[in-house]
């Protein structure tokens, strides 16, 4: 009792507790109050900090001003003085670069059809890259990485002393000129070469990153050039090494963990391309000479390619704290790029790609970029995914709805496999035949051990019937593979991305018409996915009706199975696309058409006269028979042997 009591006890603090937290819990407009007036304290903070430089300044004038000139000397003699010992702080610091290591950002845009490209002079590098193209899940410009954490440093040994230009400042030129100008737009059929330099105190020796930026192209060519370098960078350095960093942004409404979102990397040495653990944060070494490494999302990567080779590099994947609301993930590369010692110029030609993971865009540069997209890891399926690829291209250049694409795409998958369900159904209407035999069979051999008697007089039946024990099976799995390259194709098409049909305004993520607190690791219920689960629950029953348990106990547990699929099904899928629901909604339709037309194809009466027809003509044993035969001797002389002892 006092146990019962104590339970009792717990169960009701447990729940007082729960509901003070769901009741006390602030409410979304609450912590929006909150953060606006977080906000607004942080910026009055802020402008009476500039109020207080402003104030001191004016005070330090006033000061100077009443001064005796004889004194204001003496202090911007020590002013020189001290700017002098900053400057040999530096020299020592930074060796021959010291030149460039303070300034001002400044910041350039190059904008083609395609991209908006910002380029910075703190570091030479990208500092944003915006896709034209494309907007959020929210209908914000779509920036490929966070623009105030990325990081690409180039570094290297140089005078006793590491150098990152990073740190440094670098300064914009046009056709080997300095270059005055503002932002850039190319115009079409045509291309812009912007080159970033790091000077040196010496006029002919610095770094230059250039870029080719391009019309109508996500890819730009990137050459690092050092010249004059030879005898400033140490002579046993054979290689530099790049440092890139970049926090992704969340671009979708819905994660998938099929979408393999991680560091890709093509290896010259091997076929396929590999990738970092997708799941979980990895770091991770490889030892051999690469073509490209990519920072990739589900639906868009930023990726930087050797046109010869990168010598190898560690990559990391992480997910850490961050105060940024649209933050997804860290990724980085530290890669090594062969430095030749002996040369007075050395060029490093890669390119860069900040773009869609849109299959036949990245097939067009022919060095595997493609594969990044997650189409299945056996060969067949990728293969298969190849010409559903191809199909549904074809089906989209007519401008038509992408929900009548997948529609006229599902029809023609069907008709393709139509002989393999017709020879399943057929199979199964044979089985219904047989069902009186069936029986008698299973009537006439009860017994356990008499179940290779009992499996013989079934094979004999249906040799008899004219069907073949696989024939039933064999058609559903040879549908199987492209069951599951569908699985894989739908949620990798960037081609569905914010395309709206019917009540689905995306039918590459899910289409939610309720939204309810987190319950049962969900917090919103897909129409689309609704709709699969009822078209697959009618499935199931009809075809179980037509399925015989009876004579096989075994399989009765098999039925109610099969009305549990569809209730895991829903689970797996009412965070997945739309698209992909609908697709398997319109196969579980058209599977009804096609019973229907089956049934009047397949006339039962007839398939019992063939059968009888059967049974009187001699059967031949085949050799699958004979051994079958043979093994019923051996285990009944087994078991004979077992009861004598």
């Amino acid at each position: 009792m006092n146990n019962k009591s104590t339970l009792i006890g717990f169960v009701l603090i447990a729940a007082i507790l729960f509901g003070w937290m769901y009741f006390m819990s602030p409410s979304k407009e609450e912590l929006a109050e909150q953060k606006r007036v977080q906000d607004s304290i942080r910026l009055a903070r802020m402008e009476q900090m500039a109020l207080d430089s402003m104030r001191i300044a004016e005070q330090k004038a006033a000061q100077l001003a009443a001064m005796p000139s004889d004194t204001v000397q003496m202090e911007a003699s020590d002013s020189l003085s001290l700017a002098q010992q900053q400057q040999n702080a530096l020299r020592d610091k930074y060796g021959i670069f010291a030149v460039a290591s303070q300034g001002e950002e400044q910041t350039w845009t190059i904008e083609n059809k395609l991209q908006k490209l910002t380029f910075t002079n703190k570091g030479g590098f990208l500092k944003q890259v915006e896709l034209k193209d494309y907007k959020t899940y929210d209908s914000l410009p779509l920036i490929s990485f966070d623009p105030e954490t990325a990081k690409f440093d180039l570094s290297f040994f140089a005078q006793n002393r590491i150098v990152n230009t990073s740190q440094f400042y670098f300064q914009p030129y046009m056709n080997g000129q300095p270059y005055t100008g503002g932002d850039m737009t190319v115009a079409e059929g045509d291309s812009i070469v912007f080159s970033l330099r790091l000077p040196t105190e010496v006029a002919d020796k610095y770094i230059e990153y250039t870029y080719t930026v391009r019309y109508d192209n996500y890819m730009m060519d990137f050459d690092i050039r050092t010249v004059g370098l030879k005898d400033v960078i140490a002579t046993n350095a054979d290689y530099m090494s790049i440092d890139w960093e970049v926090d992704l942004m969340k671009q979708e409404k819905s994660t998938d963990r099929f979408a393999g979102e991680s560091v890709y990397y093509k290896s010259l040495t091997d076929k396929d391309v590999d990738h970092l653990n997708e799941q979980k944060d990895e770091e991770k070494v490889v030892n051999n000479k690469l073509k490209w490494v990519s920072f990739k999302q589900r639906f868009f990567c930023n990726v930087i390619v050797a046109k010869d080779e990168f010598e190898n590099a560690k990559m990391a994947t992480r997910t850490r704290k961050t105060d940024n609301p649209r933050y997804f993930k860290s990724m980085s590369a530290n890669i090594e790029v062969p430095y030749d010692i002996t040369a007075e110029t050395n060029v490093i030609p890669m390119q860069l790609y900040f773009g869609p993971n849109h299959f036949k865009t990245l097939r067009s540069y022919g060095i595997g970029l493609q594969d990044q997209i997650n189409l299945g890891n056996f060969f067949l399926i990728r293969w298969i995914n190849y010409g559903v690829i191809a199909v549904f291209n074809w089906l989209s250049s007519y401008g038509w709805n992408y929900g009548i694409v997948i529609l006229i795409l599902t029809i023609l998958i069907k008709t393709l496999l139509f002989p393999l369900a017709f020879k399943s159904y057929k199979s199964s209407a044979i089985t219904r035949v047989l069902k009186p035999e069936m029986e008698a069979i299973n009537a006439k051999y009860p017994k356990e051990e008499d179940a290779m008697k009992k499996q013989q007089a079934v094979l004999n039946l249906q040799k008899q019937a004219g069907v073949s024990p696989a024939s039933g099976c064999l058609p559903a799995l040879l549908q199987f593979p492209i069951l599951i390259a569908i699985f894989r194709f739908f949620p990798a098409s960037i081609e569905l991305r914010q395309q709206p049909f019917l009540w689905a305004d995306d039918l590459s993520t899910y289409d939610s018409i309720i939204e309810f607190p987190r319950f049962l690791g969900m917090d919103h219920l897909s129409l689309f996915t609704l709709l699969m689960t009822i078209t697959t629950f009618i499935y199931t029953y009809v075809n179980n009706k037509q399925m015989d348990y009876s004579s096989n106990p075994q399989m009765k547990p098999m039925k109610w199975m099969m009305y549990l699929m569809p209730i895991m099904f829903f689970g797996i899928f009412n965070n997945y696309s739309a698209g992909l629901s609908y697709y398997y909604m319109l196969v579980n339709i058209i599977t009804f058409i096609q019973m229907f037309i089956f049934r009047k194809m397949i006339n039962e009466d007839k398939v019992r006269a063939t059968i009888e027809e059967n049974k009187r003509k001699p059967q031949k044993k085949s050799n699958f028979m004979k051994r079958l035969e043979e093994a019923q001797k051996q285990q009944a002389k087994l078991q004979q042997q077992q009861k004598k002892r």
